[in-house]
């Protein structure tokens, strides 16, 4: 089954130098969201100083990625864009359960990223990167470093755990 991930309805853009990425949960079904307003419910935050135009799609919640055996895999909450060339896979997390959040954000970004690679529109994507973030801890220690490096060996795609996405 053929996947278009920039197909979905529920795409939004901006162009501020700083908006968020929501994820208000519960209920679980409702897709994250961009926002530009109320940074009380941003989980992650995106430095957009040249004020590009940024593509934000959901995926949790909207496009369903299933697995060989039917069931539903696991998805990052959403990917940006701009540009031409720059794609960034989105997990975003609310909690500080030790290092359990960025091993499960870690699973849904790759196997996301798995099934966009499959995708004949990953080919035009030349910058690609990933991010964890969590509301509850936007600074991480220095020991994810051999994560960050093992992710962009298996997927090609550079690997940030932190909440603020700074638009290059």
């Amino acid at each position: 089954m053929l996947i278009n991930f920039f197909a979905s309805e529920l795409q939004q853009t901006s162009k501020r130098k700083r908006f968020g990425i929501c994820d208000s949960q519960p209920p679980p079904h409702i897709p994250a969201f961009l926002d530009e307003k109320d940074g009380g419910k941003w989980i992650a935050i995106v430095i957009n100083e040249y004020q590009l135009e940024i593509l934000f799609i959901p995926i949790d919640n909207c496009i369903e990625l299933r697995r060989e055996d039917g069931k539903m895999d696991n998805r990052c909450d959403g990917l940006l864009s701009y540009s031409p060339s720059t794609v960034i896979f989105i997990e975003l997390k609310k909690r500080t359960d030790g290092n359990a959040w960025i091993k499960e954000g870690d699973n849904q970004l790759r196997q996301t990223i798995k099934h966009f690679e499959r995708t004949e529109e990953a080919i035009s994507f030349t910058t690609k990167r990933a991010y964890i973030a969590n509301s509850k801890k936007p600074k991480f220690r220095i020991n994810q470093t051999g994560r960050m490096e093992q992710f962009h060996r298996d997927t090609g795609y550079i690997l940030r755990i932190e909440n603020r996405i700074i638009i290059e």
